[in-house]
């Protein structure tokens, strides 16, 4: 199928590494805000056409849109692209909002278009082996989902500049990039809590540099830690009255091993990054050949779980995007 990529970050130059060797993906054009960005974005991978024009993009020949774009740009960009035909794949976080994300599933509903989000835990294959691993567990009593990574943008923030991720105003800091990464699968695995709370530490740009929440099931406490402002090693684990699985990374769904009796049983080791994005990719083309999957619709509940909780992580925090 054919694509086309709005942003030219690492993470679509990933993106279109991992479309590549899983689907022959054909890579038809990329947007970017300025032609000098857009051009090398397009030599270094292949691309023949680049747009500085969003609309004109959008009149490409092309099936696929792959957003990578900063948040704040997520729906209206989404938008714009469902309204002129195309299949949409969202880097997380899909939508801002949860009304945007509702608003945006009945639009893709009515267009007769996919709208997913771009989040590697729902499309991993490995995502099936942790939920079995999950229910050997017997009676879960407790989770922690840690994702703590340093960012390679914060000695810029240091030195007084202005990164993107670090910018209120374009709906990004921790929560949004890294935290989404814990709700997911504590979501998946154990649906929605009965209460939550939380707390943030704000750097002065006003963005949250790390935070913390709570997720209370009455029958269990699950804990979610994120920052972007120091690196983290302790991974996370889901603890239950028959053994304890930890995972070195729960973004990745890498390290994951099973603690039982004193022994443990590596489950699953190392993936590589091409194969982290491939398999949204090749996720994505399935829903896009068979709309009536169940898994599609597991997705978008899913997503729009998350889009909620993570609200209201943002709203106990005090989390604020100025318009």
């Amino acid at each position: 199928m054919r694509y086309g990529i709005i942003g030219t970050g690492p993470i679509a130059e990933a993106f279109i590494a991992g479309a590549r060797s899983h689907c022959s993906a054909d890579i038809a054009a990329v947007y970017s805000r300025t032609a000098e960005s857009g051009g090398a974005f397009a030599a270094r991978n292949g691309i023949p056409q680049v747009f500085t024009d969003l609309t004109a993009f959008a009149q490409a020949d092309f099936e696929i849109a792959y957003i990578a774009s900063p948040n704040r740009l997520h729906a209206a960009q989404s938008e714009q692209m469902l309204l002129h035909g195309k299949h949409v794949l969202c880097e997380k976080p899909i939508t801002v909002t949860p009304g945007e994300l509702q608003r945006l599933q009945a639009l893709s509903d009515r267009q007769g278009r996919i709208y997913a989000e771009a989040i590697m835990y729902m499309f991993q294959p490995v995502r099936a082996l942790l939920r079995e691993a999950v229910a050997g567990l017997g009676r879960i009593t407790g989770a922690q989902f840690d994702f703590c990574q340093l960012s390679s943008k914060y000695p810029a923030y240091l030195r007084g500049e202005h990164p993107n991720i670090f910018n209120p105003r374009l709906a990004t800091g921790g929560l949004m990039d890294l935290g989404i990464y814990c709700v997911y699968p504590a979501l998946d695995l154990f649906g929605l809590p009965q209460s939550v709370t939380a707390c943030a530490h704000f750097l002065d740009s006003g963005a949250d540099g790390s935070g913390m929440a709570g997720l209370e099931y009455g029958d269990k406490l699950v804990t979610l830690a994120y920052s972007k402002i120091g690196q983290g090693y302790a991974g996370s684990e889901i603890r239950g009255e028959n053994g304890t699985l930890s995972i070195e990374s729960i973004s990745k769904l890498t390290g994951l091993t099973l603690h039982r009796g004193g022994e443990a049983q590596t489950l699953f080791g190392e993936r590589e990054k091409a194969d982290l994005m491939g398999f949204e990719a090749e996720g994505f083309e399935a829903f896009i050949r068979n709309p009536a999957d169940p898994y599609y619709q597991v997705t978008r509940e899913r997503a729009l779980q998350v889009s909620t909780v993570m609200a209201e992580i943002r709203r106990l925090a005090g989390i604020e995007f100025p318009e």
